[in-house]
């Protein structure tokens, strides 16, 4: 992995200076694809970021009062340490793969398909190519991956077409997770479980796949009112 952080980090570099030009070449902007720098949209990010780590919050104390993951102490400093860094490559990928996939991409796909189809295949897409990134570890959390893919195409809808939701959300959980992963501040001593829990990977196990569910609920409920 560790040998494929340049191309990685090359390719969300060029990605969004790819799409720029293209969106300028038809005299658009990255408005088109629902990016607009305003504080509307940086409430919506903050909004969605809260959602994200509160989740994720409710998801890890879950587990450790069912008994199924550990806390260790000791790695609280590392894990402060790692909390600033994280979070501006959290934002830097979720601004990149949201411009990318629920942005240029869904509105490619919506030329010819319903939102819903539109949806699918650019999840699915979405999904299958963590594996460029994530190799074989990325296999169990693909179903997961693809649902994540979802709520964010919801997020952006509901946001009424803008990204700004659906970054806060990706940025949120990619903090949280990079953080505790990075740190490794958390043991999951029953690996037999790791279907549940996920085993350091919450959307391999059924735990995550049900926070993504309920949080797209929520937020469907909330705007619909």
């Amino acid at each position: 992995m560790q040998q494929k952080l340049p191309l990685v980090a090359s390719l969300y570099v060029i990605a969004p200076l790819v799409l720029w030009g293209f969106a300028h070449l038809q005299q658009q902007s990255f408005s088109v694809y629902g990016l607009t720098w305003n504080p509307r949209i940086l409430i919506a990010i903050l909004g969605g970021f809260s959602i994200a780590v509160l989740g994720l919050f409710i998801l890890y104390g879950l587990l450790k009062i069912l008994g199924w993951l550990v806390w260790d102490s000791e790695q609280v400093p590392s894990l402060l340490a790692a909390l600033p860094p994280t979070l501006g490559i959290a934002v830097w990928i979720s601004i990149t793969e949201e411009l990318v996939f629920r942005g240029f991409l869904l509105n490619q796909l919506q030329r010819d398909y319903s939102l819903a189809i539109a949806a699918i295949i650019s999840s699915a897409i979405f999904a299958v190519l963590h594996l460029v990134w994530d190799g074989k570890e990325a296999l169990p959390q693909l179903l997961g991956l693809g649902l994540l893919g979802m709520i964010l195409v919801l997020a952006r809808w509901l946001d009424s077409g803008s990204l700004g939701l659906a970054i806060g959300l990706h940025a949120g959980w990619v903090w949280g997770i990079a953080s505790l992963d990075t740190a490794q501040i958390l043991d999951y001593p029953n690996h037999s479980l790791k279907w549940v829990t996920g085993n350091g990977k919450p959307l391999a196990g059924i735990f995550g796949i049900l926070l993504l569910l309920i949080t797209g609920a929520m937020m469907w409920a909330i705007a619909t009112q």
